[in-house]
């Protein structure tokens, strides 16, 4: 039986197993179905503290994953299927038909981006001109004209924050107004950088001779015309969906399926943590994951 089980290897998962392990719990890592989390698919990251030039973001997750082992944590590669935490100990049930038993569990399994499935997106995606976050990627396209996809609050944010870098801003949208607040609406439509293209979807994102984004066609829904728009990158702002579908009826989640959490990381279950992307909708950063898997793990180890 495990002291502590860590169900995700991103940068929540790995930051939980480094302060886990230091804390003498050896804990183990359950690395889900993508080792290293959805940073392992961003080519460079540059807000991440103590790296001013910038580190490939599956180098990151792997310097964390390296210390985390240096410290004791131990990593099984397997995918949770379902889980039981009315019992003592917690029982988790993987894909492969085998079972774990553990005193207490973090759940860190982030959040996938809601993608169009428009050609070329999957192609592209991950620094050759295809993102899911403008925060991460927005820097990389200074002076260069962007399309945001979407029409909700995080589509006009991410065209809002697109403006500081990008020389313009093209923002699709498959409706003949935005689905956003008055407030983000009314930032946007008077923003000069940004221009609405409106009753149109994403149909795909062409490639220059070198494997990046080149420009976007889209379809006008009521006309049914297809128009080119050159941009260097299309940021996809549709929404992310929680990877919480083992964890339905287990702990307590919220409408979006996102774990419901109180005191920043502890779930509707004594003993049961969450920490990253599953449980937040707002940052979805790599250092506010790492944060929140610090304090589940100190969480974990000492009681709280």
């Amino acid at each position: 039986m495990e002291d502590v089980a860590i169900i995700g290897s991103g940068c929540a998962g790995m930051g939980a197993a480094i302060y886990a392990a230091r804390a003498g719990m050896s804990p183990l890592v359950i690395e889900g179905a993508q080792a290293g989390g959805l940073l392992t698919t961003t080519s460079d990251v540059e807000n991440f503290p103590g790296f001013p030039e910038a580190v490939n973001g599956f180098d990151l997750v792997w310097k964390m994953r390296q210390q985390a082992l240096k410290f004791g944590a131990h990593i099984e590669s397997a995918v949770v299927e379902s889980v039981d935490f009315s019992s003592d100990p917690k029982i988790l049930r993987l894909e492969s038909g085998g079972k774990i038993e553990a005193k207490k569990v973090i759940i860190a399994t982030g959040s996938s981006p809601r993608m169009t499935g428009a050609k070329g997106e999957k192609e592209l995606y991950g620094g050759r001109g295809v993102s899911a976050c403008a925060t991460c990627d927005g820097a990389f396209y200074r002076g260069e004209d962007v399309a945001v996809i979407g029409g909700g609050d995080s589509a006009c944010e991410e065209a809002l924050f697109l403006t500081r870098f990008c020389s313009g801003v093209k923002l699709v949208h498959r409706r003949d107004q935005l689905r956003a607040t008055q407030i983000m609406q009314q930032r946007v439509l008077t923003n000069e950088k940004i221009q609405p293209v409106w009753d149109s979807v994403l149909e795909e994102v062409l490639a220059d001779e070198s494997g990046r984004c080149r420009a976007i066609l889209v379809k006008n829904l009521k006309t049914g015309g297809v128009s080119e728009i050159p941009c260097k990158c299309v940021f996809v702002a549709i929404g992310h969906t929680p990877n919480t579908k083992a964890f339905a009826g287990a702990v307590e989640l919220d409408s979006e399926g996102y774990i419901k959490v109180r005191d920043e990381i502890k779930t509707s279950v004594e003993g049961v943590y969450a920490a990253g992307d599953c449980a937040d909708k707002k940052y979805r950063q790599a250092i506010t994951a790492a944060a929140s898997g610090c304090k589940a793990a100190i969480a974990a180890a000492n009681n709280f």
